[in-house]
């Protein structure tokens, strides 16, 4: 694929078109994850789906897909992300750059370790599912993952850190540009970096790496949960103030991919905890916790999808003619509700008991996980279309 190059008004939000495959990624995983026996490893690998491959059956068939579709979602996501760096190295030498440093939108630099983690991440999926023998020394890699996300985690506190400081001390928020939830991009950055540091603590066997990780991992997480409270009452303010920023309309969405991120931060640290320091595992509280979770996306979705409808967001800006790099925003909650859905089912579903693993109704359950995979997949392949493949003429962007 070749992308367009932009000579203006390019907006780190493209990042966001890196991170939508990332995430698609996941979520075509999760089937591997949950629905392929990996007996001894906290995740499938390759030494768990090639024998089923080999069989030649229609489980095979379909194990042979999603790996496809995993691989090319992977290399969609990794070409967006060197696109983008390229993007950002010109854009950081023009006046846009500068103008942007001194605004509200210099947050949305957050969307560069946002993808970074993304792609750390990534690494990690494609490194289980087709590195032989990963698993072996897997133990002497948690340490670098550790290190490896606690270095992004550094540099996103740095970018927030600079842009606060200005705020706090110039006291230049601009209130009338704030009628969206874009702030909360830095809490989703966060979040990412949280769920990342968990992994090493849930499954390494070392206390000290577990324990390092998982203290780390809840500094982020409690970081997301602060800021997310906060900037979610000063746009809700500003939203009721002067009505929603049409532009903005995706970030009503924003609070679904950062509930699955600490949800997962949640059962990874518990998970963490079970393994390494003693503490009892009790699968009710998956149940009542990612319920809670689940219940309070559903109805975040809900309503940010009758507000869209109101404003005409999707007719105008997915289905009609306005190009926005805020739309790819939309791409992260349908990937967010999937990935959690999977998690929902396995642990509060399946292990209290609720419904059967393999049984007619775990795959009802899963249905419309695989419905609104599609749709959110179709989504984005639309608007990567539409907006960033260089034969496409795109109006430039208002801003």
């Amino acid at each position: 694929m070749r992308f367009r190059q932009f000579t203006h008004n390019y907006s780190p939000l493209y990042f966001l078109a890196a991170l939508g495959p990332g995430g698609m990624a996941v979520s075509f995983f999760m089937y591997l994850m949950f629905l392929v026996p990996h007996k001894g490893t906290p995740m499938a690998a390759l030494m768990h789906w090639l024998p089923i491959v080999e069989r030649g059956d229609l489980n095979s068939f379909l194990i042979s897909v999603s790996l496809v579709v995993i691989v090319l979602l992977a290399a969609l996501h990794f070409s967006l992300l060197a696109w983008n760096l390229k993007q950002w190295k010109r854009f950081k030498g023009t006046d846009e750059y500068r103008a942007l440093k001194q605004g509200n939108a210099e947050v949305t630099q957050m969307a560069l370790p946002l993808t970074v983690a993304m792609s750390i991440n990534m690494m990690f999926i494609l490194g289980s599912l087709f590195v032989p023998g990963l698993w072996d020394v897997i133990q002497a890699l948690f340490p670098v993952a550790t290190l490896v996300f606690t270095a992004v985690g550094a540099w996103a506190l740095t970018l927030y850190g600079k842009y606060l400081i200005r705020l706090m001390v110039n006291g230049d928020f601009n209130s009338e540009q704030n009628n969206n939830f874009s702030q909360l991009l830095a809490p989703f950055t966060f979040a990412m970096i949280a769920v990342g540091l968990a992994a090493p603590g849930a499954m390494s066997h070392s206390p000290l790496v577990s324990g390092l990780s998982l203290f780390l991992s809840a500094a982020f997480a409690t970081l997301t949960g602060v800021l997310s409270l906060v900037w979610f009452v000063i746009g809700f303010k500003d939203i009721l103030r002067q009505g929603l920023d049409v532009k903005g309309s995706p970030t009503l969405w924003i609070l679904i991919p950062i509930l699955t991120l600490l949800g997962i931060t949640f059962l990874r640290y518990t998970m963490g905890l079970h393994h390494n320091f003693a503490s009892t595992l009790e699968n009710s509280l998956f149940l009542a916790v990612m319920s809670a979770v689940l219940g309070l996306q559903l109805m975040i979705g809900l309503f940010g999808y009758f507000i869209m409808q109101s404003n005409q967001y999707f007719d105008n800006y997915v289905n009609g003619p306005n190009r926005n790099p805020a739309t790819f925003g939309l791409i992260c909650p349908g990937v967010a509700l999937v990935v959690f859905g999977f998690f929902f089912v396995n642990y509060a579903l399946i292990g209290n008991g609720i419904i059967e693993k393999y049984s007619v109704a775990h795959f009802l359950a899963l249905l419309p996980l695989v419905v609104l995979q599609l749709k959110t997949g179709w989504v984005m392949l639309r608007m990567i279309n539409t907006q960033l493949l260089k034969r496409n003429t795109v109006a430039p962007m208002p801003r």
